[in-house]
């Protein structure tokens, strides 16, 4: 599966994207919703994108905006990765259409949880 991370920072994307390497995704990066956009219309194709919400050029929540206006990429999961932690903004994320919210600083196991909820990553049962 090929997942895209989205954040303007570099730190922030490494992270991110070696957490998503290790449960077995092929990762893309982009540093702003834009960038993300144009490897979306170029073809690349992801099941899977963590957004940012506070970006340059363009923010997370237009990004999820501008998506989910594409039916071409309605398949494409949604989840916010970011320090906005106010209810207002998570409920306009989920309107927006992303499908799962997660909040800055989180850890391997949030993100492991989060993924196993959206039936993208599978939870290993203890032994």
């Amino acid at each position: 599966m090929r997942a895209l991370v989205i954040d303007d920072s570099r730190t922030m994307r490494r992270i991110v994207a070696g957490t998503l390497d290790g449960l077995g995704f092929e990762t893309l990066q982009a540093e702003h919703g834009r960038e993300a956009l144009d490897l979306l219309e170029a073809g690349e194709d992801v099941q899977l994108a963590c957004i940012d919400w506070n970006m340059p050029v363009m923010d997370g929540l237009t990004f999820v905006t501008e998506v989910r206006a594409n039916p071409a990429w309605r398949h494409i999961t949604l989840m916010m990765v970011t320090t906005e932690s106010e209810h207002g903004q998570i409920v306009r994320a989920l309107a927006a259409g992303a499908h799962e919210y997660l909040i800055k600083p989180f850890t391997t196991d949030a993100i492991r949880d989060k993924l196993d909820l959206l039936g993208l990553v599978a939870v290993e049962e203890p032994a």
